[in-house]
């Protein structure tokens, strides 16, 4: 499989550079590399991925979580949305929190729906040490670390749903392309804001704009990038702010004949998006970092 190396502007146009050496040039380049959830890092419960302890999930878990007890560890809007939704099939839900408190980091509207569900419990410095289980295939427990108290204990759990924070998938992109301290890309307005690199045009940037004119990106996460779903338009990594979540992109948005070029090749670089975006077709790629390449025919993306 050919992966994406790096992208560069020349002479009106964008250079992709592959893995094999070669390179593709296009007008339009729509990066939709997506982000993956940060990992735990404790081996007793990576053991029990997906029988017990899952990444996201959320939504398609909770239906069989019916009264059972379920533990989420995050203290950001993707952990509070996913309890509040577990909440509606699990006995009981408790939310695992290492600070002392959600409001730096949850949205107020989120902690006074936590504070009114009856089935939701909130633990404050606490933080995960580890799982039991591991032999026998399923989760029974876990252990918690009190950071107060120096204490640990172990709970018993019959599921672990983590959401704390993601990764996004753009260090390919080295400083080709305007990006945030935890590597989001930043488009649109935002880009206004800053006064190195400046945007390079008269014209403001477009939403979803990157700091190359002409090179969107997809957004289909929060914000914060935190929660990650095959949306459409594709699932990538991408800031706009505030209330853009799910803002239509002005390239991508569009079938692929109403892209300057009828027959423009494009890197649609996998991201998870496996649904149809407007006569645009993401390729499927969970958790696989990198590039496929095709080229936009017809309204739709051929696959060599």
């Amino acid at each position: 499989m050919r992966r994406a190396q790096s992208l560069t502007p020349n002479n009106g146009v964008y250079q992709l550079a592959l893995s094999d050496g070669t390179a593709l040039t296009a007008r339009t380049v729509i990066i939709a590399t997506g982000a993956s959830y940060r990992r735990l890092g404790i081996a007793a419960l990576e053991d029990l991925h997906g029988r017990g302890v899952f990444y996201g999930a959320a939504t398609s878990e909770a239906p069989a979580m019916r009264g059972r007890t379920v533990v989420v560890a995050g203290g950001g809007n993707s952990a509070g949305q996913a309890a509040l939704y577990l909440a509606k099939w699990a006995k009981k839900v408790t939310i695992l929190v290492r600070a002392a408190s959600l409001a730096d980091s949850m949205s107020s509207y989120l902690i006074r729906q936590i504070a009114a569900t009856p089935n939701i419990d909130v633990r404050y410095h606490v933080q995960l040490a580890g799982g039991t289980g591991a032999g026998a295939g399923r989760l029974p427990s876990l252990i918690l670390h009190d950071t107060a108290t120096r204490t640990q204990r172990t709970v018993p759990a019959d599921a672990l749903f983590v959401l704390i924070g993601s990764q996004p998938r753009t260090r390919w992109l080295g400083d080709a392309i305007v990006r945030d301290q935890q590597g989001f890309i930043i488009t649109g307005p935002g880009l206004l804001a800053r006064t190195s690199p400046r945007w390079p045009l008269a014209r403001p940037p477009l939403p979803l704009e990157t700091s190359l004119p002409g090179v969107p990106a997809v957004v289909g996460a929060d914000r914060r990038g935190e929660q990650v779903r095959p949306l459409r338009p594709p699932v990538l990594a991408a800031r706009e702010g505030p209330g853009q979540a799910g803002h239509r992109c002005p390239h991508a948005a569009e079938p692929a004949e109403a892209i300057s070029d009828p027959k423009v090749w494009v890197a649609l670089l996998a991201g998870g998006a496996h649904q149809p975006a407007d006569g645009i077709v993401a390729p499927p790629g969970g958790e696989r970092a990198g590039a496929d390449i095709g080229f936009a025919e017809r309204g739709r993306v051929l696959m060599p």
